[in-house]
């Protein structure tokens, strides 16, 4: 699983500008989270910070003071819980001084392993807060934050299964690269049954997926290449047409060419 932060918008952003870690769930949550993270922001100085899409669902608390995400159009306020859907594009959120945000990347397609809720494309480039019976309580989770999401999200188990697991193993497995017709040969169903599964367990197609894979890979290649790597290797490597389509690629996930990260 491929995931990137990336702080924007400061011209010389001091080294220690916020405090972001990120912690594995006990293992017998590990099927269903990724990991469990923190973000602190610890100078005076304001930035704001980018996420790339990775197609994941994420639940998020607010324990410091109120903070603007969604590129500025959402307030998240202090104490209440919110899902973040499934993201097609990048987004911002600023960080401050007093910020504290605790959060929770599940894998795809386990949203409903642990919550009854609408269709998960309901959700897509959004932030919403969760009902109060859905919510993390503030005055426990201060104690010891990531115990606290062990014992939660253990509770909440519905069900153990994945109907979407080999599907998206073999996503993973070609980095993006596979037609959604082999897909649906490969997994026995239709290419019309494999949309409607994604559309309600990730909130957005299989090729919308395949693509956000095929993003991370290229953008894990430059971030981890020599510099005698061309992008134009990196774009035929990832099945990208020419530098042009990769370059097309980074800047709907990103807002950035290759070049400038």
């Amino acid at each position: 699983m491929y995931n990137y932060r990336l702080a924007v918008n400061v011209p010389n952003p001091p080294e220690k500008a916020m405090e972001y870690k990120k912690i594995k769930p006990h293992k017998e949550l590990e099927p269903f989270i990724h990991f469990y993270w923190e973000l602190k922001g610890n100078e005076l100085e304001r930035q704001w910070e980018r996420v790339f899409p990775d197609g994941c669902t994420g639940i998020v608390m607010n324990l410091g003071n109120t903070c603007l995400t969604d590129n500025g159009s959402v307030s998240m306020e202090f104490g209440k819980t919110y899902v973040v859907g499934a993201m097609t594009s990048f987004k911002d959120s600023l960080i401050d001084s007093d910020t504290y945000l605790l959060g929770v990347c599940l894998k795809p397609a386990t949203f409903a392993n642990f919550y009854t809720y609408a269709s998960q494309n309901e959700l897509v480039n959004d932030t919403v807060e969760f009902e109060k019976s859905k919510a993390f309580n503030s005055d426990k989770i201060l104690d010891s934050p990531f115990n606290y999401l062990d014992d939660f999200f253990y509770g909440r188990i519905k069900s153990r299964n994945n109907q979407l697991q080999l599907v998206i193993n073999d996503i993973h497995s070609t980095n993006g690269q596979i037609s959604i017709h082999e897909l649906s040969k490969r997994n026995f169903t239709t290419v019309r049954q494999l949309e409607r599964n994604f559309k309600k367990l990730i909130g957005i197609s299989p090729k919308e997926y395949s693509n956000i894979i095929r993003f991370q890979y290229a953008l894990s290649l430059i971030k981890n290449s020599d510099k005698n790597r061309s992008l134009l290797e990196i774009a035929f490597k990832c099945g990208y047409y020419d530098h042009s389509h990769l370059t097309n690629a980074f800047k709907r996930n990103t807002g950035l060419s290759p070049s400038q990260l």
